[in-house]
């Protein structure tokens, strides 16, 4: 699939840095591939590289909720764009979106004393009953939510630190990423497809395309991105990348099977998985070092892209997908 380019802005340091893009040298430098490289409307096979949470909040060393292992991640997946430019149809990235009073950030809770939970403690209904952790507001629907949450099997409610607040330099894409799509949307003539998740204020968002809770005792907080969905299926291959494999990814991709086997089972090998260009969440540990029950992202994350593969979706690496 390969036909690599390499631009003069191209640098694998760059991708640990906070710095301003530099917009109009990289649009000169896409622009003079015009003449030889297609515009992506002219597409016969059409493809699409779906980034998952690629921000800096995420990715950056130092940032609140970094993801050892996402500096090569970024590095690998701008690559792969690169070394495809001529056969990619279609940029897609999700942008987590938060503000401060969120179920799962500390100003939305308080203890007794009037003390806000530290990141990473789990909170479950039965301490919200006794009253261990409460709410600023809405205590039974906060019940109720754990309990539905809880009901899934797949999350207990875990505080997070403040992460990707909109407005904030972390909510943005990685800026060497952000770089390498700029010359991607000049170079084939074409939008980078940008989709906020995670504004609710009562509910988790892992999945790019749901919430974990949609209802809340009959109060609607959250339902399928359609638009999303549809977009990605127009493509013939949908390569999926993004941070963190235990989380936003693997729930986005849960999302993506559970649709698929209802409404178009034989296009689930259209999902293509980079799985190097992803890493997962850090365990949760007890004193001992041991991982807590239903916190050892890394083997959570391990076991569910094993079962996407044997869903029918393709699992493999960036090089592997590019020879």
């Amino acid at each position: 699939m390969s036909n690599t380019h390499t631009p003069s802005f191209f640098e694998l340091d760059r991708f640990e840095q906070l710095y301003l893009p530099r917009h109009a040298e990289i649009a000169r430098e896409a622009a003079a591939l015009r003449g030889e490289v297609r515009p992506a409307s002219q597409d016969a096979t059409r493809v699409a590289v779906f980034g998952i949470d690629c921000q800096v909040g995420f990715s950056t060393p130092g940032a609140s909720l970094f993801v050892p292992g996402a500096v090569g991640d970024m590095q690998r997946g701008a690559r792969f764009i690169l070394d495809n430019l001529e056969r990619i149809t279609t940029l897609i990235f999700s942008l987590d979106t938060h503000r401060a009073y969120q179920i799962f950030h500390p100003a939305f809770w308080s203890d007794a004393d009037g003390e806000m939970p530290p990141p990473m403690t789990v909170i479950t209904s039965d301490d919200v009953r006794g009253r261990r952790w409460l709410p600023i507001r809405d205590v039974e629907r906060v019940i109720a939510y754990c309990e539905l949450l809880e009901a899934t099997g797949r999350y207990v409610l875990t505080v997070w630190p403040y992460h990707t607040l909109l407005g904030s330099p972390d909510h943005a894409l990685v800026p060497a990423l952000f770089e390498v799509a700029h010359y991607h949307s000049v170079a084939r003539q074409t939008q980078t497809r940008l989709f906020t998740k995670g504004e609710h204020p009562m509910t988790e968002n892992y999945s790019v395309l749901e919430p974990e809770v949609k209802e809340i005792d009959g109060w609607q907080v959250g339902g399928f991105n359609t638009e999303l969905f549809e977009l990605l299926m127009t493509h013939d291959t949908v390569y999926v990348w993004g941070e963190a494999s235990s989380h936003c990814v693997s729930a986005t991709l849960q999302s993506l099977q559970t649709r698929l086997e209802a409404t178009a089972p034989a296009l689930m090998e259209r999902i293509v998985i980079l799985s190097d260009c992803m890493s997962p969440v850090p365990p949760v540990c007890d004193a001992s070092g041991a991982p807590l029950p239903g916190l050892d992202f890394p083997t959570i994350a391990q076991e569910r892209l094993q079962g996407f593969s044997e869903a029918g979706m393709r699992l493999t690496t960036a090089a592997e997908a590019a020879s």
